[in-house]
């Protein structure tokens, strides 16, 4: 009861946060009805749409908003980009909890199920999809699976974006390590990656690979996670509520990345920038990170490919990942002809996939996933049978990308990277700060 209590007067608090705040909100973001006469509220027939996306992914949006316009001039869309992380998914929160959310927004699905289980999203009925051809039958298995929680759908997945591995071409040609097609050998062990890292560093005479780390919690979470989880090693249970990291599959892990330290394989103090800094101007043969840097290094004419991470532990194949989606905030004005003009707008950017895909994320949208205009699309489609092997991280409130718990776990990760703490010490830390939020109700 004193849970229920706690929940009750932090929901209230932010409902009440959510009816203050979000008249500024909305009109600092830039929406298209905000500078528009006093009193006379959005034109008719207005669609609002939040995202996070920035970079490229913003700029492919942009130009996948623009069609459905084209096709669809009748509707107003009022396309909103809000900071990326924990103050955008803040904002969706307090603007529902408000009773003034967009009708339909970008969500992470490890933030989706978040947000569902606070009763902050609509559930989709997979009737009212079929006109439309949303169904399961058209998406990544694995995306459709956690677009659902509870046993119901929540979200509708955009794309899988996981953890892979970037090698410049003429770096790993001369380290002896490309096959005779152009591929990259096989890495599927720590000594064989160990190997590949010291004669692509032989040849660049820096290092041989690179993963960002000062300042980048993300990223190190993200390394980590794939060879934790490869492991088949979880973190948390029951929602958040109960630890279950593994000491002695984290130390294994840990103790990889260390080693690969101490030999001078990777840098120990480099930011996001510089990380790419590195392997643009041939410092690095590798560089680990999501799919979406293609772009920087197409535009860079960087010689290089991407590839799959490699099981280095040789168990069940896993990959750390998550998924662009779209998500309804619960909106009791809603109409049945709002929820149709919804549809056929998230219709209009799923069949605009060939654009999306060219960012590097895997399209959750298998008719296209599946043709050979995809097969074509190099090298991004060099990796797209991982999104069948995805691990997303583990369900809690405090959880998935951008979240406190990515925080907690990267910070602990990046400090044994950059060669300040022992893994020993990580594990100890991550799981002190962890039990703090697994002992906190959740706020929504």
């Amino acid at each position: 009861m004193a849970a229920e209590g706690y929940a009750l007067s932090r929901r209230s608090l932010l409902r009440g946060a959510g009816l203050i705040g979000l008249g500024g909100l909305v009109s600092g973001c830039g929406s298209a009805f905000a500078s528009g006469v006093a009193g006379t509220g959005p034109p008719p027939n207005t669609l609002s749409y939040w995202n996070l996306l920035g970079g490229g992914d913003g700029t492919r949006m942009q130009a996948m908003q623009d069609a459905y316009q084209k096709q669809h001039p009748n509707v107003a869309l009022d396309a909103v980009v809000l900071a990326w992380g924990n103050p955008y998914y803040t904002k969706v929160s307090l603007a529902t909890l408000g009773q003034r959310p967009p009708d339909v927004a970008i969500s992470h699905l490890t933030r989706a199920s978040i947000l569902a289980q606070a009763g902050l999203l609509e559930p989709l009925n997979e009737n009212e999809l079929t006109p439309y051809g949303l169904t399961g039958d058209h998406f990544t298995p694995t995306a459709w699976n956690m677009a659902h929680t509870n046993g119901t759908l929540y979200a509708i997945p955009l794309d899988t974006h996981p953890l892979v591995m970037y090698y410049n071409t003429d770096i790993c040609k001369k380290a002896g390590l490309l096959g005779k097609d152009g591929s990259l050998k096989n890495l599927d062990d720590p000594a064989a990656l160990t190997d590949a890292l010291t004669a692509a560093k032989k040849v660049t005479g820096a290092y041989g690979g690179v993963v960002s780390i000062n300042n980048d919690t993300a990223t190190q979470w993200r390394f980590f996670s794939t060879l934790y989880y490869q492991l088949g090693g979880s973190v948390l249970e029951d929602d958040g509520k109960t630890i279950v990291l593994d000491d002695a599959k984290a130390e294994k892990v840990l103790s990889l990345i260390q080693n690969l330290v101490k030999q001078g394989l990777i840098p120990t103090s480099v930011d996001y920038p510089g990380a790419i800094t590195t392997f643009v101007t041939g410092k690095a043969g590798f560089y680990f990170e999501g799919d979406w840097e293609i772009t920087t290094y197409e535009t860079a004419k960087t010689p290089f490919s991407m590839t799959a991470f490699p099981n280095v532990f040789g168990g069940r194949y896993a990959v750390q990942a998550d998924s662009h989606s779209f998500v309804l905030p619960k909106d009791p004005s809603r109409t049945d002809a709002t929820r149709k003009q919804i549809f056929v707008f998230i219709r209009s950017l799923l069949g605009q996939s060939s654009t999306w895909a060219q960012g590097g994320h895997i399209p959750a949208w298998l008719p296209f996933q599946k043709s050979a205009a995809y097969d074509k699309l190099k090298p991004a489609s060099n990796y797209k049978h991982v999104a069948n092997y995805v691990r997303y991280d583990d369900r809690a409130w405090y959880s998935g990308s951008g979240s406190d718990f990515e925080n907690i776990m990267g910070f602990a990760i990046g400090a044994v990277s950059a060669g300040q703490m022992a893994p020993v010490a990580a594990i100890a830390d991550m799981r002190s700060k962890l039990v703090q939020y697994a002992n906190t109700p959740s706020p929504v």
